[in-house]
């Protein structure tokens, strides 16, 4: 296994610590390559690996279902720092540091960044450990940099899928955010997040680039899904079984909303949102979706009607206006 630190060692003595006969492993799709190597590493400390195949889309998807069906004694987390409260499982968080040096590509984001003097820092836990060298780096090119640190994740300049309340902190103290990680996943996020220019330095293709056209395509998508909503007359409410995606709550005032305004409205419990599940219901003319806010935003084509956010169906419902859910945040809950 090379790029990410697994704590191997770590897990051992977990293991050996809970007496765990039998370890469920869950990783995002993006280090799921190494699940095998990893399941070996189980076995050598004496349990049974089982790997979770489900998509795993951050800490709030924890596989607590799949591990109590198992009767599992430990679940290992892969690639996210915690973010759920209380586990109903022994689990431990592994957050698969990255070990490539991201000095080079930092130093290739300098001339796409000559126009600028302010630099918001931001990344995922896989990089956070490398944001006080790219500092390093900016500030000796003449850069102020910023580092957000509001509290609600775990690092500073950390940022999640559903998270960007770290660089919206210092949105306004900064000209331009650059991005530390692969892929355009959690860039987006920033730009939409903070209508600042944002740029990726990606330490594993080792380039460069500006991420704003796609975030600008991305807005003028989801302005038509709101559009197209306001002429619905019912009303489909996604009410995630996900552990840290269950807002009930949240979906039982939305079908009020709807309801009263004279239009229909009805409830649906899903735990993997896919095109191929709503397509079951084409009396459905738009869904509200309470569970991860991303879904909808990354693939909005493949959806045959509009599956919009808690925060984007204010907007429909005239609680707020595009400009204010361009400020609170298209997906954040």
């Amino acid at each position: 296994m090379s790029g990410f630190d697994f704590e191997e060692e770590r897990i051992k003595q977990e293991i050996l610590k809970l007496g765990a006969r039998q370890v469920l492993l869950q990783l995002p799709e993006g280090l799921k390559f190494e699940a095998l190597c990893l399941a070996k590493i189980i076995e050598e400390a004496g349990a049974l690996p089982i790997i979770s195949a489900d998509p795993c889309y951050g800490p709030c998807d924890l596989a607590t279902a799949e591990a109590e069906q198992l009767g599992v004694d430990l679940v290992v987390h892969f690639g996210h720092a915690k973010l759920v409260k209380h586990e109903p499982l022994p689990t431990i968080y592994v957050e698969a540091r990255s070990t490539i040096p991201v000095a080079d590509v930092v130093e290739k984001s300098l001339p796409l960044l000559s126009k600028y003097k302010r630099i918001g820092l931001a990344t995922t836990v896989q990089h956070v450990q490398a944001l006080t060298h790219a500092r390093e780096i900016l500030v000796r090119a003449g850069k102020t940099v910023i580092i957000g640190d509001a509290g609600r994740m775990s690092y500073a300049g950390q940022v999640s899928g559903c998270d960007y309340s770290n660089v919206k902190s210092i949105a306004d103290e900064v000209d331009v955010f650059l991005f530390i990680g692969g892929g355009q996943f959690h860039a987006l996020g920033i730009s939409i997040s903070t209508s600042k220019p944002t740029l990726i330095a990606d330490p594993y293709e080792k380039r460069v680039y500006n991420i704003d056209k796609e975030a600008q395509k991305i807005l003028k998508q989801r302005w038509a899904c709101i559009e197209e909503a306001k002429h619905a007359k019912i009303f489909g409410v996604l009410v995630g079984l996900k552990s840290g995606q269950k807002r009930f709550d949240e979906a039982l005032k939305i079908k009020e909303t709807v309801q009263q305004k004279g239009k229909q409205a009805f409830l649906f419990a899903v735990k993997e949102i896919s095109p191929e599940v709503l397509m079951e219901f084409p009396q459905v003319d738009v869904y509200v979706n309470t569970a991860c806010p991303r879904v909808s935003l990354d693939a909005p084509s493949k959806f045959l009607k509009p599956v919009l956010t808690i925060n984007e169906f204010m907007v429909v419902s005239g609680e707020i206006s595009w400009a204010h859910l361009l400020k609170k945040g298209l997906f954040e809950n």
